[in-house]
């Protein structure tokens, strides 16, 4: 598997080796012992997300601000460009973003550890994302940024987007609560 370091400290992108023949393609997604390696944690995943969303639709920017995930994300079908937000105070890296393209061709997954926000954007007809986190969905500490907050200035590749009330909803990122 190729690491590629992201902009952000601790946020990798991760490309897995391909095995391609006549009959089609087979690839590793998830090894334990090897993300243990790469990310230099024992990362225990509790729990596995899907979502079908269709062309333009924008999900976040979440997370939790207890009970924090770290969210390793990937594309089975379709185009999505995903964002991920420092929230950690302490980071050299505090309040700057890093976007990639996900995508079904590509193969890439994004490590997104705990203290990040993390949304995406469809950028094909559809797209079907996975992703695994660290600690269970709670929805009492779930919180969202605005997606468009001029302060973080996301270059998204759509210029308008479908959001549901919560994102569109979202906290400026100045009076977001963040992490240590």
């Amino acid at each position: 598997m190729n690491v590629v370091k992201t902009s952000l400290e601790g946020c990798l992108i991760l490309e897995p080796r391909v095995f391609n023949d006549e009959r089609g393609h087979f690839f590793e997604s998830f090894n334990g012992n090897r993300f243990a390696e790469i990310t230099g944690t024992s990362t225990q995943f509790v729990q596995d997300n899907h979502s079908l969303s269709k062309a333009s639709v924008l999900r976040g920017l979440h997370y939790q601000i207890e009970r924090a995930q770290g969210k390793l994300v990937r594309v089975v079908s379709g185009t999505v460009w995903d964002v991920a937000v420092d929230l950690r105070r302490s980071s050299p890296t505090f309040g700057r973003w890093c976007g990639i393209e996900l995508s079904a061709d590509n193969k890439r997954m994004f490590w997104v550890p705990a203290g990040f926000a993390h949304g995406f954007v469809v950028t094909s007809e559809h797209a079907v994302f996975l992703y695994k986190t660290t600690d269970y969905y709670a929805p009492q500490y779930e919180r969202t940024i605005a997606w468009n907050d001029p302060t973080l200035a996301i270059a998204w590749p759509v210029s308008d987007p479908a959001v549901n009330a919560k994102d569109a909803g979202g906290s400026p990122f100045a009076t977001a609560e963040t992490y240590a």
